[in-house]
Formats: structure tokens, C-alpha cells, sequence
């Protein structure tokens, strides 16, 4: 059974280093999700890696040449400690893979920590005494709130870690 290792890749090489590696017969998972993108005042969703500019090889250390990965086109770098390539436990691959949808693309809402109009608590911050509404995650990790202000509904963004739900 091969073990999983963290390729560093080049600015937008995702793709390309996952195309040579796999020619190379490395085993590649690449994690992807549905990224909002606004172009020309047109707004659509394209799938796009979860981790930028890194991927996952599979392969046996003892069995492969797996300094080959080191030049590989697309590929900046395997992730070491030392000399050896830092394994990543097969657990963190397979617990991505569970949540990927049918079109092998993680689903956010699968991992969402609060449903729509959950009441929620700001941490750490002059609002914290003051309960809020959950109304959204992007994709960059920041949560859309909706904090009552002397009668009226304000929109509020915030790193997820900064919310928790209220007991």
C-alpha cells in the first residue's frame, strides 16, 4: 500500500504537475472545490484546488524513485523533513475523499459548521455580547453574519474561527 506525501507545485501547476506525475505512474489526488469567480460582471463557480499550489502523491518510498517527483514539470517541491519525504497520514486523504460529491468535488455544506439563520456569538470582539445570524461561508474560510444594530440588520464578515454557536 502506497503512503501520501505533499507536493509543493509551481503557481498554477496544479494540473500540469498532476498530469506528469501520473505519466510518471505516481498516484495523484488532487482535493477540489466549486470556487465562486466573477468575470465581467458575470459571476459563475469552477472547480479549483483546495490547497493552492499543492497536491498529494501516492507512492512507496522504498520502491519508487520517488526523487524523481523532485523534478517533475510543474512540481516545485516534495515536502521533506531532512532528506526523507514527510508522509501525511492516509486518514486526512480518505476523510477528504468522504466529502466529495459524485463529480469528485468537496462540498462545503457537508462540513458547515452552522445552518442558515443558526444564532451564533462572535468571539473576541466588541459585538460579543450580541447574538448574530449565520448566513454564509466562502470559500476563503470567512463567514457573512447578520447583526442586529439598534433595530436594524447589518452584514458582518469574519474568519470563521472567530464564530462559535451559542449552547
Amino acid at each position: 500500500m502506497n503512503a501520501w506525501y505533499a507536493v509543493h507545485t509551481q503557481p498554477n501547476g496544479e494540473v500540469k504537475a498532476q498530469r506528469h506525475l501520473l505519466r510518471q505512474g505516481f498516484d495523484v489526488y488532487m482535493p477540489k472545490f466549486l470556487k465562486r469567480r466573477s468575470h465581467a460582471r458575470k459571476i459563475d463557480w469552477i472547480p479549483a484546488p483546495l490547497f493552492p499550489r499543492y497536491l498529494f502523491v501516492g507512492m512507496d518510498v522504498e520502491q519508487m524513485r520517488w526523487r524523481a517527483v523532485q523534478s517533475t514539470i510543474g512540481v516545485s517541491y516534495l515536502v521533506c523533513f531532512g532528506d526523507q519525504p514527510l508522509e501525511v497520514t492516509s486518514e486526512i486523504i480518505d476523510n477528504f475523499r468522504k466529502l466529495e460529491n459524485e463529480k469528485g468535488l468537496i462540498e462545503f455544506s457537508k462540513v458547515m459548521p452552522f445552518q442558515k439563520g443558526e444564532t451564533v456569538r462572535l468571539l473576541d470582539s466588541a459585538f460579543s455580547a450580541t447574538l448574530c445570524k449565520f448566513e454564509h461561508l466562502d470559500d476563503q474560510g470567512r463567514v457573512t453574519l447578520l447583526l442586529d444594530l439598534m433595530g436594524r440588520e447589518v452584514r458582518l464578515r469574519t474568519p470563521l474561527e472567530k464564530v462559535e454557536a451559542i449552547a
